[in-house]
């Protein structure tokens, strides 16, 4: 019986290179998704203010993902949004600083910078084939009969 024998570099070696093969970024971005304000009411619970398109614009933004700029930006247009449709300063603060806080690709949740990837991706541009998937993706998502995530 022949028997191989590897030495500690070897070994170490392999282990490196399925390690770093089971870790790589996979390209495939799910389907776009939404549950309007996730951890927030969508509208008000004693006046008719409603800021859910405000957030469901804003999972767009998150579902795509890409850099650290973009993401300030969609947290910024969130908080203006906000602003526009309420008059709320207080609220439309406290719903942009949530968001910074609980956003970040760094936490594994489903409300996190580009859900729609797996948890690796983190902040990472976007190239031109990523963009023409997610494009293509959020066609089909509102072109079809999805539920209204924000009540009418």
């Amino acid at each position: 019986m022949t028997r191989i024998r590897f030495s500690n570099r070897c070994a170490q070696l392999l282990f490196l290179v399925s390690w770093t093969a089971a870790c790589g970024t996979d390209s495939t971005l799910r389907p776009f998704s939404s549950d309007g304000c996730s951890l927030f009411p969508d509208n008000s619970l004693i006046s008719a203010d409603s800021w859910c398109d405000c957030c469901f614009n804003h999972d767009m933004a998150y579902w795509r993902g890409g850099t650290a700029a973009e993401r300030e930006t969609a947290d910024l247009a969130l908080r203006d949004c906000v602003l526009a449709n309420t008059g709320n300063a207080v609220l439309a603060t406290a719903m942009y600083e949530g968001v910074r806080f609980g956003g970040s690709p760094y936490f594994y949740n489903w409300y996190r910078w580009g859900y729609g990837w797996p948890y690796e991706r983190q902040y990472q541009e976007l190239s031109a084939a990523e963009t023409d998937q997610a494009d293509r993706l959020l066609a089909e998502y509102l072109a079809s009969a999805a539920p209204a995530v924000c009540p009418r």
